[in-house]
């Protein structure tokens, strides 16, 4: 009698790892055009990329990585990036942003931030990054990378190695491989330190005209890298009161040149970086943006002067967008002045979302908007979206449901429930399909 071989024809061996694994897509709804798939489990097309639902993950610092500025591995994703955001892919995201990447060595926020300068395709960095993007897509999730310059808030070491987390210093000098006297930012001086009268944070230097310009093309070479280790996306990370948020604010930008004073000229900058990261990069490639709405600022004695970067401003620009080559705006707030005043609750920030996604859809433009922000349940997720999908936009349109959002994009509630996109599907009743490894507790 001959021997049987059992083999079942749906598991195939994930393509670019040199170990086994099956090539899974967990997350995807089973009947993604069924009239009560909710937007939130429908696919997504952006340029040349389909994402299986508009669940992401957005960027988390981990500060994780090798702060040794003589290591040929600092900066590189680690095995621990692999379980992390391999972890996230396994469990049915239909995106993972990978953590700011800092262009430049003084352009991460700690000495453990991940970085992606170093030039050529056989770096640590280069390889890192690879090893991660590989291990998401064999589990059927697209990564993008969010590319950063921490500016005026560098050099500075991870949170939990502060004392007790609070006020005391958070400053990183040399001797744990921060870089003091080369921390950078639109303007310089005592009086520009991210947090006035504390001793958290060094004091910048102002970036001279050449240097910006230099940092435009760090991003371009930097998203070039990225493209070549495989992702799917970039994100740009203007908010937050990081580099490209400082230029933005006439609060933290008080240059003379073609980069300071008028709007158009705090807005140079940005523009730089977005189209010369979109020209470096394949066309059908997305580009994302993160902003910060508004700075919280508008009734502060610090902006009475010169004003603030508020909502108008963040209309304004992004009505820009198109000409910039971003396909997706990113909507945060705040973190660029101390004296915020902000009351966060559930929709302080997707309303903002909201109301940006209506002021493009008025200006007939079809930018994108992601909503971030305290998104935790699966019913209030699915508002967000709903309707959001080209096909349904009309219907929702008329019975007065517009969406806030065409994707959510949610940090900590993955670090506290990682199954998050399952148990969502469960609520809402959408079949999904599940990692073969996982299948027998989740379906």
């Amino acid at each position: 009698m001959g021997s049987i071989a059992f083999k079942s024809p749906r598991v195939i061996k994930a393509p670019g790892l040199p170990y086994f694994t099956p090539a899974n897509n967990g997350g995807a709804a089973l009947n993604p055009q069924d009239p009560s798939t909710p937007t939130l489990f429908r696919q997504l097309h952006i340029r040349d990329v389909t994402f299986k639902n508009r669940i992401m993950v957005a960027p988390m610092c981990m500060y994780s990585a090798d702060p040794d500025p003589s290591s040929p591995a600092v900066g590189a994703p680690t095995d621990y990036h692999i379980a992390h955001l391999g972890h996230l892919a396994t469990k049915g995201v239909g995106l993972v942003i990978i953590e700011a990447t800092a262009v430049q060595p003084n352009g991460r926020i700690s000495p453990n931030d991940l970085g992606l300068w170093q030039e050529g395709t056989d770096s640590e960095q280069f390889k890192g990054l690879q090893r991660v993007v590989n291990f998401a897509h064999s589990q059927g999730a697209k990564v993008g990378i969010q590319l950063a310059h921490a500016g005026r808030k560098a050099s500075v070491v991870a949170p939990w190695l502060s004392s007790e987390g609070k006020k005391s210093s958070m400053k990183a000098d040399e001797s744990v491989g921060g870089w003091p006297t080369n921390v950078v930012g639109p303007s310089g001086g005592e009086e520009h330190i991210w947090a006035p009268g504390d001793v958290k944070y060094w004091p910048p230097r102002e970036l001279n005209t050449a240097e910006v310009e230099e940092i435009v093309q760090a991003f371009a070479r930097s998203a070039n890298l990225a493209v070549q280790a495989g992702v799917d996306l970039i994100e740009i990370h203007g908010a937050h009161g990081y580099l490209l948020n400082q230029f933005l604010s006439p609060v933290t930008n008080r240059r003379t040149d073609k980069y300071g004073g008028s709007f158009e000229n705090r807005v140079r900058f940005l523009q730089e970086v977005c189209t010369a990261t979109r020209a470096a990069i394949p066309d059908g490639m997305p580009l994302f943006l993160r902003i910060s709405a508004t700075e919280w600022l508008e009734e502060q004695a610090v902006a009475a002067e010169v004003g603030s970067w508020d909502m108008p401003s963040s209309i304004k620009l992004a009505k820009l967008l198109p000409e910039f080559g971003v396909d997706l705006l990113d909507v945060s707030s705040g973190g660029n002045h101390k004296d915020q005043k902000l009351q966060p609750h559930t929709n302080y920030q997707i309303d903002l979302a909201g109301e940006l996604r209506k002021e493009i859809r008025k200006a007939g433009q079809k930018t994108l908007v992601g909503a971030v922000g305290l998104i935790t349940e699966a019913e209030p997720a699915r508002q967000i979206v709903q309707g959001a999908d080209e096909a349904e936009a009309t219907e929702e349109i008329l019975s007065g449901q517009e969406p806030k959002a065409d994707a959510v994009l949610m940090a900590r509630q993955f670090l506290r429930e990682p199954e998050w996109v399952f148990t969502a599907a469960k609520k809402l009743g959408v079949p999904v399909s599940a990692p073969y490894q996982f299948a027998r507790a989740i379906l």
